[in-house]
């Protein structure tokens, strides 16, 4: 029997992480997190579990589902320590989790946003920090990864916020610190997409979508299946570790 490899994915009830999850699914089993959605989480599921499987008989279940605040440490600590107490194991996780307030970039005073600030930098940046370090001895053990959901507003001053390009910059950062403190055991990597049209990127004004269109090299957005590929590419390259793939079209170019 091949190993049953585990992947946590977190704020994975839809959008990007939901098309993580279905990427995964063929031949990992998986831990579905959400923050208040259970029903959303549940359906996932449910298509999920229709997809054929490289493991038809899974010793520990094949999907998993958990509630988490991600914004709280102690939150954050429980998640893993359920995934383990469930699925025996931790070989990959993707901290999918951000936030931001939708602003104009280029108006400082709303850039200068106290709360904005604060919940940006726990939600891009701390969150994924406490999960890095809440699963770090468990990926040690299976050699595995941790890759986090970071922005191309992280390495191109643009985006839905000031603090939030900031934030991102920082996860970035972040990241590639994480490469060199839990290496060699553990490969850290971070994706950064450009606009992505999910249910937040709809958000935007229809004109800013198009800006954000035009401004790439190649005329064409980023999808969420794009980006959910390269994260099982990161996920499965046994070489790759400290990097940020940019997809984003070559806007940032």
């Amino acid at each position: 029997m091949p190993v049953q490899k585990v992947a946590l994915i977190t704020a994975s009830s839809a959008g990007l992480g939901a098309q993580i999850a279905r990427v995964f699914a063929p031949d990992f089993r998986l831990v579905i997190n959400y923050s208040a959605n259970k029903a959303r989480a549940e359906s996932l599921v449910q298509e999920l579990s229709a997809t054929p499987s490289t493991h038809p008989s899974p010793t520990t279940p094949r999907f998993h589902i958990l509630q988490a605040d991600v914004s709280s440490k102690s939150s954050v600590e429980s998640l893993v320590k359920d995934t383990i107490q469930t699925m025996g194991r931790l070989d990959v996780v993707v901290s999918n989790a951000g936030w931001t307030r939708m602003t104009n970039f280029s108006n400082i005073d709303e850039g200068v946003n106290e709360d904005d600030w604060d919940k940006c930098f726990v939600m891009n940046v701390k969150t994924h920090l406490w999960l890095a370090y809440a699963a770090k001895n468990f990926l040690a053990e299976t050699e595995g990864t941790f890759i986090s959901t970071a922005s191309v507003a992280g390495v191109k001053p643009s985006g839905s916020s000031l603090p939030y390009a900031v934030t991102k910059a920082a996860q970035i950062h972040l990241v590639k610190s994480l490469a060199v403190i839990l290496a060699p055991k553990v490969r850290v990597n971070s994706v950064s997409p450009g606009l992505l049209l999910t249910e937040w990127g709809m958000k935007f004004p229809e004109s800013k979508r198009e800006a954000a269109r035009e401004n790439t090299k190649l005329k064409r957005l980023a999808t969420v299946e794009d980006v959910a590929d390269q994260v099982r590419v990161l996920a499965l390259s046994r070489s790759v570790t400290g990097q940020n793939l940019l997809i984003d079209g070559g806007s940032s170019l």
